[in-house]
C-alpha cells in the first residue's frame, strides 16, 4: 500500500466530495443506509466515514432517537462531514483509528462502514475490533469495490497515469480495487466472531453528468494527487485530461454512461 493511500488531506476532501461523491459513492450510499435501517438499531458506529456522504443519509433514514458516532481517521474529511450533520440530533463526531477503536466492548448493535475496509492495513484486525464494540447478534454492513475490470472508471484513472510514469506508476487505484474477492474478504472475517457473513454484489449503471468534473476529482480527488506531486515533472491536469480522453473513448458516444460494481456484506456478531 503507498504510503499515502489513506491520507485524504489538504484539498482533497473538496475534490472528493464534490466530483467523486455523486458519481460512485451517493447511490451506494443510499443502498447502504437502507440495509442499516433495515435492522432497526438504536445505536450506530460508522467507521471511514469520509465527508459523511453515507452519514447524512444514516442520519435521514434512521429513527431520531438512534444515536449515531461517524468516525474517519482524517480529521479534514471529517470536516465536512461534520458541517453537512450541523445541528443533527443524536450524532456524535471524531477521529478513530478502525484497527483500534477508542470504545467499550458491546458498545453498539451496528457498524456501517462504506468502501473502507480496503484502506485497512490489518484487515482481520479490524474486523475483530469491529466485532469487539458490537453487541451480540449485532451487525457490521460494510461494502468493498468489485475488481478494477468491473469499474472502468478506476481501470482508466489507474492506466492513465502510469503512462506518465511508466517507471514508477502510482499506486494508488490498486488500494481501493485489491479487495474485490468475497472469498478474500470472508477469510479475513475471524469465524468465532462472526455467526453469518452474507454478501451481495451490486451493480449500477451510472450517467457522467460532467465528465470533466469527474476526471478531474479522479486526479484531485484521492491521494493520486500526493503521488503525482512527490514525482513531480508532470502536471496534474494532463493527467486529468487524458483520463478523461479515455473516458470519452471507452464510454462514448455521449451521454457517457459507465457500469459500477461492488460487493455490500452483512455479518451478525455471534
Amino acid at each position: 500500500m503507498p504510503e499515502t493511500a489513506a491520507s485524504f488531506t489538504g484539498d482533497i476532501p473538496g475534490f472528493y466530495d464534490r466530483g467523486l461523491g455523486p458519481v460512485i459513492f451517493c447511490d451506494y450510499a443510499d443502498d447502504l443506509a437502507a440495509r442499516c435501517r433495515g435492522h432497526s438499531p438504536q445505536n450506530v458506529l460508522e467507521l471511514a466515514a469520509g465527508t459523511g456522504i453515507v452519514s447524512q443519509r444514516l442520519r435521514q433514514s434512521l429513527p431520531p432517537d438512534c444515536k449515531l458516532t461517524v468516525t474517519d481517521l482524517n480529521e479534514p474529511m471529517l470536516a465536512l462531514a461534520e458541517a453537512k450533520l450541523s445541528g443533527a440530533a443524536n450524532v456524535t463526531l471524531q477521529a478513530a483509528d478502525a484497527m483500534a477503536l477508542p470504545f467499550d466492548d458491546g458498545s453498539f448493535d451496528l457498524v456501517a462502514c462504506q468502501f473502507g475496509v480496503m484502506f485497512f492495513p490489518d484487515k482481520p484486525a479490524a474486523f475483530r475490533e469491529a466485532a469487539r464494540v458490537l453487541k451480540p447478534g449485532g451487525r457490521y454492513v460494510f461494502s468493498v469495490w468489485a475488481p478494477m475490470a468491473q469499474n472502468p472508471f478506476a481501470e482508466i484513472a489507474d492506466s492513465e497515469a502510469a503512462r506518465f510514469f511508466p517507471d514508477d506508476p502510482p499506486g494508488f487505484y490498486k488500494v481501493p480495487f485489491h479487495y474485490g474477492d468475497p472469498e478474500a474478504v470472508k477469510a479475513d472475517l475471524n469465524g468465532e466472531d462472526w455467526a453469518d457473513t452474507g454478501h451481495e454484489e451490486v451493480k449500477q449503471d451510472k450517467a457522467l453528468q460532467d465528465p470533466e468534473k469527474f476526471a478531474e476529482a479522479l486526479v484531485y480527488g484521492n491521494p493520486l494527487i500526493d503521488e503525482i506531486r512527490s514525482r513531480g515533472g508532470v502536471d496534474p491536469d494532463e493527467v486529468a485530461s487524458a483520463i478523461l480522453d479515455a473516458l470519452r473513448t471507452r464510454l462514448g458516444p455521449p451521454p457517457l454512461r459507465m457500469p459500477l460494481a461492488a460487493h455490500v456484506f452483512t455479518c451478525r456478531r455471534q
